[in-house]
């Protein structure tokens, strides 16, 4: 999806693939996570409601750019 608010980008090539949240327009890197659990942290910082269930339920909320979803090298 792509005008959803979290975009995952694809891996890059030192492994970990960058977040962003996209509110109002601006887009704001949220870090670069290596697994699952990191991209949990990052929405659990900003006070997402419930991220596990974003992350491990496949939200139409994230986008996951290039490659395989929940692949981070």
């Amino acid at each position: 999806m792509e005008h959803a608010p979290i975009l995952v980008h694809r891996i890059s090539p030192a492994d970990g693939r960058q977040v962003v949240i996209r509110i109002r327009g601006v887009e704001t890197v949220l870090g670069v996570a290596f697994s699952d659990v990191d991209l949990i942290e990052f929405l659990r910082r900003i006070e997402i409601p419930d991220p596990d269930e974003l992350v491990l339920g496949d939200s139409e909320v994230i986008a996951w750019r290039g490659g395989r979803l929940h692949r981070y090298e």
